[in-house]
C-alpha cells in the first residue's frame, strides 16, 4: 500500500533560504521523472520524512506535487549533515507500476550461530543487498538464517530466499556474514617465551652477517 504525502513548492532560492526551511522542519526535495516537464524543485515535512526512512525505506510514496498531482515515487538518495545527521536533502524519482526497478533491501541475521556458541566471533560485511522487481514487489526486509554457520563458514548473498518475483542484483558471492575462529589468549609466560626465542634467532642471524663479512 502506498503512503500519501504533500509537497510543497518551493524555489531555488539561497543557502539563507534553505536554512531557513530546515529550521521550519521541512527538508528541501526534488523529484526526477519522465513524465514532469523538468525537475520539481520541492519541500516535504522532515518529520514525516524521518519515518518513512525508520519504517519502509522501499515504500511507494503516492506524492501530491503542485502543478503535476498525485504521482507514485520513492526515495533514492538522502543527503545529511555530518554531524548533527539532520537532514539536508532529498531526492526522488517517479515510477511506473508496471516496470521493474532497482532498489537496496537491509538484511536482517536471524538464528543463533553454532561457531558464535563455540567461541568465535561473528563478522558481518554487508548490511543490504540490491533486488530488482516491480516497485510493489520490493521486500522490506530480507532474514538471513545464520544458525547453521559453524566457526570458519560464511553465508553469501546468493544464499538468501527471495521472494517470488524478485530477482538478486548483488554479486551472489559476496559474503554477508561469516564466522572467525577466537584469537588465542597468550599468556605472560608463554609471551615471554616467545620473545626469548625471538632474542635468540636475532643473534643467530647476527652471528651469521658477522662470519660473512669475514
Amino acid at each position: 500500500m502506498a503512503i500519501t504525502m504533500q509537497a510543497e513548492a518551493r524555489s531555488n532560492g539561497s543557502k539563507g533560504s534553505l536554512r531557513k526551511l530546515r529550521s521550519e522542519g521541512k527538508v528541501p526535495a526534488v523529484v526526477y521523472g519522465k513524465k514532469l516537464e523538468s525537475s520539481s524543485v520541492i519541500s516535504l515535512e522532515e518529520k514525516e520524512v524521518l519515518h518513512l526512512l525508520r519504517s519502509q525505506p522501499n515504500a511507494i510514496i503516492e506524492l501530491k506535487i503542485p502543478d503535476a498531482g498525485k504521482q507514485p515515487v520513492m526515495i533514492t538518495d538522502v543527503q545529511r549533515d555530518a554531524l548533527s545527521r539532520r537532514l539536508i536533502h532529498v531526492d526522488l524519482h517517479q515510477i511506473n507500476m508496471n516496470e521493474e526497478i532497482k532498489a537496496s533491501v537491509r538484511v536482517d541475521l536471524t538464528g543463533d550461530s553454532a561457531g558464535v556458541r563455540e567461541g568465535g566471533v561473528l563478522s558481518v560485511t554487508l548490511h543490504e543487498v540490491e533486488v530488482q522487481c516491480l516497485p510493489n514487489d520490493i521486500p522490506d526486509s530480507l532474514e538471513a538464517d545464520i544458525s547453521g554457520l559453524g566457526v570458519g563458514e560464511n553465508l553469501s548473498a546468493g544464499e538468501l530466499k527471495l521472494p517470488d518475483k524478485v530477482q538478486l542484483v548483488t554479486d551472489p558471492e559476496q559474503i554477508i556474514a561469516g564466522v572467525l575462529a577466537p584469537q588465542k589468549e597468550v599468556s605472560e609466560e608463554e609471551a615471554e617465551e616467545s620473545a626469548k626465542e625471538d632474542e635468540k634467532a636475532a643473534a643467530r642471524s647476527e652471528d651469521a652477517n658477522a662470519v660473512d663479512e669475514e
